[in-house]
């Protein structure tokens, strides 16, 4: 009974604060740099638009993952559901699938690593080759999560205190200075609603947090209530803050620039720069640059250390000084090469983690709830609102967002040029 006390009161302690800033820290990060660009085509209301749909199927989403999550014991996480639920095919599916997008999604932040070092050495006059600076920043980087978890959190921390900083000193100069007009008349061609349905991928990539939600469940214990509020809070804070990056990209820069930055292949020192180039403010431009360095370095050290943690629990390899060089060798060396042949694959990268993401972080949290409300029919744990209904639209949006990617892949979609 004391134990039992003891537990309730320790999670009592832990604040939602806390698990909303994990939520939002984890959510926000490559939809910052390839939602202004694949939202060009359908420009700003309907980019709105679609951000607060994508948000609320994301949510309910993260909300079925978590209650078949709590039919399980804390720690438990997707390798053990799907196992106990649905069955070794979707263990495999989804194993393949999450080891997939965090392998895409270190290539992607090599790439945008790359893109963002150089445009930053090009303000103090030093050229470098893409594919050299994207070794640069991998080298660097891939060096702290070798060393440890401890210098990882450290760095991570310290980046993100910073990030938070510029991000309000650039946003709120660049919020007060924007034209509104560019927003509501943009120029150029007249269609706009077409260019949507290419855009749903990187939507979909730019609200992934799923892979938290086990650990919410591990750091409060079975407090369905304060878990849910978390990722309300949590997935809410993300959406105001690419509302405002929106707000900013798109009232500086022209819709018609924006066809000559994805002419250069739309990674993020093309858009910073052209933003950059678009305020004319040489403090802010510095401000705005140090932001998207802090970003992309912070968002390839969170995934980066997921995927090390995953591929060193796969392959049995220890933490020890060998072991630990093992494992930094298989999760950096493929996308670093990746890099290397291809530097500016960053939104192509961003619609791959897209396509794998719709199956782990939509489809199979919809099937996961609802397969264990038919093995738990009485339980009386929490239950995500909607019924079955909510589920079968939750699992449509995964499928047809999938299904958009690789219908704009074989050029079947509009894509804005």
């Amino acid at each position: 009974m004391a134990n039992h006390m003891n537990a309730a009161k320790s999670r009592k302690n832990k604040s939602l604060l806390g698990g909303a800033m994990i939520i939002a820290g984890t959510t926000v990060g490559a939809g910052m740099f390839s939602l202004p660009v694949v939202g060009a085509g359908m420009w700003f209301s309907y980019s709105m638009l679609m951000l607060v749909g994508i948000w609320f199927c994301m949510l309910m989403s993260g909300l079925l993952l978590l209650e078949a999550n709590l039919h399980f014991e804390p720690g438990a996480s997707f390798d053990t559901l799907t196992r106990d639920t649905l069955g070794q095919f979707w263990r495999i599916v989804n194993g393949l699938s999450i080891a997939f997008v965090l392998y895409i999604l270190t290539y992607a932040y090599i790439s945008g690593g790359g893109s963002i070092v150089n445009h930053s050495l090009e303000a103090i006059g030093i050229s470098l080759p893409q594919s050299v600076a994207g070794l640069i920043f991998a080298v660097v980087l891939a060096f702290i999560v070798l060393i440890s978890t401890k210098a990882v959190d450290r760095i991570t921390t310290i980046m993100l205190g910073g990030m938070v900083i510029t991000f309000f000193l650039a946003t709120t100069n660049l919020l007060i200075e924007i034209e509104p007009s560019r927003l509501f008349s943009p120029d150029g061609e007249a269609k706009y609603l077409p260019y949507m349905l290419a855009a749903l991928p990187f939507g979909l990539a730019s609200f992934g947090y799923h892979g938290n939600v086990p650990s919410l469940v591990k750091y409060y214990g079975k407090d369905a209530n304060t878990i849910v509020k978390a990722l309300v809070l949590g997935t809410s804070i993300a959406l105001v803050i690419y509302a405002c990056w929106l707000v900013v990209t798109m009232g500086h820069i022209s819709r018609s620039m924006f066809s000559d930055i994805i002419a250069q292949g739309g990674n993020m020192g093309v858009l910073v720069g052209a933003l950059s180039e678009a305020i004319a403010n040489d403090n802010l431009s510095r401000i705005l640059t140090l932001f998207a360095n802090l970003a992309v370095a912070s968002s390839f050290l969170g995934v980066t250390l997921g995927l090390f943690d995953y591929l060193a629990d796969l392959f049995g390899f220890d933490d020890s000084r060998t072991g630990r060089l093992k494992t930094a060798s298989i999760t950096f060396i493929p996308p670093t090469f990746l890099g290397l042949l291809f530097p500016n694959g960053f939104l192509i990268a961003i619609g791959f983690a897209a396509l794998a993401a719709s199956i782990w972080a939509v489809i199979v949290p919809g099937l996961l709830a609802y397969k264990t409300r038919k093995m738990f029919p009485n339980s009386q744990t929490y239950r995500v609102p909607g019924g079955t209904g909510l589920i079968v639209i939750v699992v449509l949006f995964g499928a047809v967002t999938a299904m958009c990617h690789l219908l704009a892949m074989a050029g079947i979609l509009p894509v804005y040029q």
